[in-house]
C-alpha cells in the first residue's frame, strides 16, 4: 500500500472579514489499504480527501504521497493519486463513454486507435460493454458512476480517494458501486455517509468542525459517530 503523510497541515479560506479555518492542525498517516472519512456535512473531510492529490492547497504544513510532496510535485501525485466525484458529471467530459475513457489513456496508449481498443477493454472490465458509443449524458446515475470510476482507473492509480461516491445513488447502485469500490487492489480513502459502507473498512475517521474526532477501528467510529451525529 502506498503511505499518505499529513504533517501539521491547515486550511484556510479568505473570507470579507479575514480568514476562516476549515481545516485545523492535522497530522496523519495513512498506510492502511481501506480508509473511511466520516462526519457531518460542513466538517471538513472533503477538504481533507482533496489535499491529498492538490485539489485543495494546505495553507500550512505539508503532505506527502509516497514521498512526493503533492505541492512541489503535484503532477507525480496526481498519476499515483486517481479522484472520484461525487457526481460523475463532474468528470465526464466527452461526448461518448469510449472518448471519455480515452482521454484517460492518452500518456500510455498514444496511438489513436490503439486507444480506443484500450478503452473498450476497460469498459468491458468494469460492466459496460458496449457502451463505447453511448453518450455520457444519457447514461443512468449507477452507469455514469461506474464509467467514472472506469476513467479513474484507467490510468492505474496507486491511490482512489472517492468522495461521497454513493450519495447519489438509489440502493441498489449504491450497494454495486461500494462492493466494486472495496474490492479494488488500490488503497482507497472514502469519503461517505454510508456508515456500513464505512464500517467494512480497515480504518475510520471522524471529521467534525475541521478536526480529527476520531481515529482507529471503524465499527467504534461508527459507533461513536452514531451515538452523538
Amino acid at each position: 500500500m502506498s503511505r499518505i503523510l499529513l504533517e501539521q497541515v491547515t486550511v484556510s479560506v479568505p473570507t470579507h472579514d479575514g480568514t476562516r479555518q476549515i481545516l485545523g492542525e492535522t497530522t496523519l498517516d495513512l498506510s492502511e489499504h481501506r480508509i473511511a472519512l466520516i462526519g457531518p456535512n460542513g466538517s471538513g473531510k472533503s477538504t481533507l480527501a482533496r489535499l491529498l492529490n492538490g485539489l485543495v492547497t494546505a495553507t500550512t504544513g505539508r503532505v506527502l504521497v509516497d514521498g512526493l510532496d503533492v505541492a512541489r510535485e503535484g503532477r507525480d501525485v496526481r498519476r499515483r493519486v486517481g479522484f472520484m466525484f461525487t457526481d460523475p458529471a463532474a468528470q465526464l467530459v466527452m461526448p461518448t463513454a469510449r472518448e471519455d475513457v480515452a482521454l484517460s489513456l492518452r500518456r500510455t496508449h498514444p496511438d489513436k486507435a490503439a486507444r480506443l481498443v484500450a478503452a473498450d477493454r476497460v469498459l468491458a472490465d468494469f460492466g459496460l460493454e458496449g457502451f463505447g458509443d453511448r453518450s455520457v449524458h444519457g447514461l443512468s446515475g449507477g452507469e455514469g458512476q461506474l464509467l467514472a470510476l472506469a476513467g479513474v482507473l484507467a490510468t492505474d492509480p496507486a491511490v482512489l480517494v472517492a468522495d461521497e461516491p454513493t450519495t447519489l445513488l438509489d440502493l441498489g447502485n449504491s450497494r454495486r458501486i461500494g462492493d466494486l469500490l472495496l474490492g479494488l487492489p488500490q488503497q482507497l480513502v472514502l469519503v461517505t455517509h454510508d456508515l456500513d459502507l464505512a464500517a467494512r473498512c480497515d480504518r475510520a475517521l471522524l471529521v467534525r468542525s475541521g478536526r480529527i474526532e476520531r481515529d482507529g477501528d471503524p465499527a467504534e467510529v461508527v459507533e461513536h459517530y452514531r451515538a452523538a451525529p
